[in-house]
């Protein structure tokens, strides 16, 4: 794009060269600054009638706020059209208010009714300097002077509506490219666990004679399949343990993997746990060893039926269940059957208060058993296909991270003068 036809030194290193009819100013000389205030504890509410109150960027959405409290008085509060700042941690994430909200001390209010939306843009590209400016040992926060202080462009209404509106236009095209790529990958997602429900449930080969297995949900399978209950094919079933963690000993020097939830994530395959023993923690008994492709299932929470491998002697939390399948079954499999069926064993688990899969629940699992050979070559294949998959995933990936760069340095660009827009003409309508 072109270039304004003189640039003067702005005197801001960050910023660079300006054009030469700009001048840099603070932000505090163009907009009003409203720093947050927590109100009294006795005036936080549940009810929605209430204020709508942001403590942090805890509750910033993708453009705009998704409030999870409220208040029956705020001592300070932004209004629409203002730009909310995170002034902790994440120092520098901003958002549009759309609305009147009570706000804590982890934000500011931008306010300039003259033009938002310049206001919006610019402090997405101000973010990695805020956040140099932060201090703190507990959490990291700017003062309200950081915030009042940051160099501002001093530039005409109309110059920055043209900025504004080019801004909005090329970044709208951009954020549409993303979101069909994510939508490509959600379809992906799903063409993938079709294959693998198929593979694990119906076998490789389409034209094999079928069976009513007996099961609503899982309906036809291959006539010489049979369905077996999870204990007639593993030869223990079992939980992980925890280590007293005030113990210093089974943690200090770590390097043996020990699972936790957190740890899984959608790929079948655990990878590196977040946290380690170390083997004091196996010799001494206080924690369990688990062998190679031995089938690991979330029992509790969140993740509950989440279901991994692991490729290494490892260990886990009790919140963990521990499948050892029999020689003569492969784990891989019945692990890709297993996440398969994530939504069966979240509904069989016990919900009186909080949903459990319990070992007895684990072994009383219902599983598909086909031949060993077949085992063998669907978990190959599946395997494969994974591999495929994931190539495939991490381009799109990485086509998003490169549109998202590429949206961040044309705004860059734009409000610090690097490219001129004032002629920029939009010729269709943006819904």
């Amino acid at each position: 794009m072109k270039q304004y036809p003189k640039y003067i030194d702005s005197g801001v290193d960050w910023i660079g060269e300006i054009p030469e009819h700009w001048t840099i100013g603070r932000l505090k000389y163009y907009n009003d600054i409203i720093m947050g205030q927590s109100p009294n504890s006795e005036d936080y509410s549940v009810d929605p009638v209430s204020l709508p109150f942001l403590q942090g960027n805890a509750e910033f959405g993708e453009l705009y706020p998704l409030p999870s409290i409220y208040c029956d008085s705020a001592n300070k509060t932004s209004d629409e059209n203002d730009i909310l700042i995170s002034v902790r941690a994440p120092v520098g994430a901003v958002n549009i208010s759309d609305q009147v909200y009570g706000i804590g001390r982890g934000l500011a209010a931008v306010r300039k009714p003259e033009n938002f939306k310049f206001n919006f843009f610019y402090l997405q590209m101000a973010k990695s300097y805020l956040y140099s400016l932060s201090t703190g040992s507990t959490f990291t926060a700017i003062s309200v002077d950081d915030l009042k202080n940051l160099p501002y462009p001093k530039i005409s209404s109309k110059e920055q509506t043209a900025i504004a509106n080019f801004l909005d236009h090329k970044t709208r095209q951009i954020n549409d490219l993303i979101a069909k790529k994510e939508r490509l990958i959600e379809l992906l997602k799903e063409e993938h666990t079709a294959v693998i429900n198929q593979a694990v449930t119906k076998g490789l080969d389409t034209n094999v004679p079928m069976k009513d297995s007996g099961i609503e949900w899982l309906g036809e399978i291959p006539e010489h399949w049979e369905v077996k209950r999870l204990k007639f094919l593993a030869t223990t079933v079992q939980t992980g343990s925890t280590p007293p963690t005030g113990n210093s000993e089974y943690y200090d020097e770590s390097d043996y993997d020990w699972y936790t939830p957190v740890d899984f994530t959608n790929g079948i395959y655990l990878t590196e746990s977040n946290r380690k023993l170390n083997y004091f923690a196996i010799e001494s008994g206080i924690a369990k060893e688990f062998n190679p492709f031995t089938v690991l299932i979330v029992g509790i929470g969140a993740t509950l039926g989440k279901v991994g491998i692991i490729r290494k002697p490892s260990s886990s939390n009790q919140q963990i269940n521990a499948i050892v399948f029999k020689e003569n079954q492969n784990p891989i499999y019945h692990a890709y059957y297993l996440q398969c069926i994530e939504s069966i064993i979240k509904r069989m688990s016990n919900a009186a208060t909080l949903a459990i899969l319990n070992q007895n629940n684990t072994k009383n699992l219902l599983m598909v058993c086909s031949p060993k050979e077949a085992q063998d070559i669907i978990a190959q294949k599946i395997d494969k296909l994974f591999q495929e998959f994931e190539y495939r995933i991490e381009r799109i990936i990485r086509q998003i991270e490169l549109l998202n760069e590429y949206k961040s340095s044309l705004i860059n660009e734009a409000v610090t003068g690097k490219i001129d827009v004032r002629d920029y003409h939009i010729n269709h309508v943006t819904n």
